[in-house]
């Protein structure tokens, strides 16, 4: 039965204002975990309660412990969703697995797009035995993890800024039990100058963060190798893509060339909607 109609015949005739809000109801959820995340209309902020504890029983034998809505644009420097705990537990540290990966954080602090499973491992495919992965904004191991797991790299370094973040990034190298990963703290430009220093390259840079990353640009290509491959983000504007495209490739081959290299794409690739008109873009670079 389909999550909406379920939970309007649930909430029917509780009140009669709520009874005319009713066809506002999200039509589906986010599950991370043992938490249901919903994204409930501004006009029904003030049932929010009853709504979650109405989810809560619909999932009560989902081993489900937790409801949250998500009110608000992500914010701030390090990224932080605006979600509040509506019914369960207060807890909102969860372990979410995807493809044999286990990712430990906490959902109102930390950011998760589940819609870029896809992406996580079509990287991971990727990765060639021995390789040195530079992952230069890893968070909790949306990356690093998969990589570890799944490919037999050499040595993967993951960098991340954020306190919170990093605390859960070596929890889930630890839980995933991952041996060839270091992990910094730091500025990934302060990392990779100190890497560079020491005459390490990498064969692969990732750059998975959005907004587009682009001052950060130089540095990949301080420490890449020739012939390596660089991911990186970036939002298209879907009634141009072609120019966008475009548009993102020649900003990426004047930053190489002023590093001494040139640029062959390999891929373009919507990885899903970001806003209305807007698409979150991967683009994949052989450095030549």
């Amino acid at each position: 039965m389909k999550f909406k109609y379920l939970l309007k015949e649930k909430l029917k005739g509780k009140s009669k204002e709520l009874d005319e809000l009713l066809e506002k109801l999200p039509s589906g959820y986010q599950k991370i975990g043992d938490i249901i995340i919903l994204n409930l209309d501004n006009s029904l902020i003030k049932f929010k309660k009853e709504i979650g504890e109405t989810v809560l029983k619909i999932f009560k034998t989902s081993k489900i412990r937790t409801i949250c809505n998500k009110f608000g644009e992500i914010k701030g420097k390090f990224r932080e969703p605006q979600i509040e705990v509506i019914a369960g537990d207060e807890n909102t540290i969860t372990t979410h697995t995807e493809n044999n990966c286990k990712y430990r954080f906490d959902v109102k602090k930390i950011m998760f797009a589940k819609g870029n499973v896809s992406e996580r491992t079509r990287i991971a495919n990727q990765v060639k035995k021995n390789e040195i992965i530079i992952d230069m904004f890893a968070g909790i191991g949306y990356f690093s993890v998969p990589i570890g797991v799944l490919s037999k790299p050499k040595k993967i370094y993951s960098i991340e800024l954020n306190p919170i973040s990093f605390i859960f990034l070596k929890e889930n190298i630890k839980i995933n039990h991952i041996h060839n990963i270091e992990v910094i703290n730091r500025d990934c430009r302060e990392e990779i100058d100190k890497l560079v220093e020491k005459n390490i390259k990498a064969d692969r840079v990732i750059m998975g963060y959005l907004p587009p990353p682009k001052e950060f640009l130089l540095w990949a290509f301080k420490i890449i190798k020739k012939n390596g491959v660089l991911h990186y983000e970036e939002l298209i504007n879907t009634d141009k893509e072609k120019e966008e495209i475009n548009r993102v490739v020649d900003y990426v081959r004047k930053i190489s060339k002023e590093n001494g290299f040139d640029i062959r794409l390999l891929l373009a690739k919507k990885v899903k909607g970001y806003k209305p008109r807007v698409d979150h873009y991967v683009f994949d670079f052989m450095v030549v």
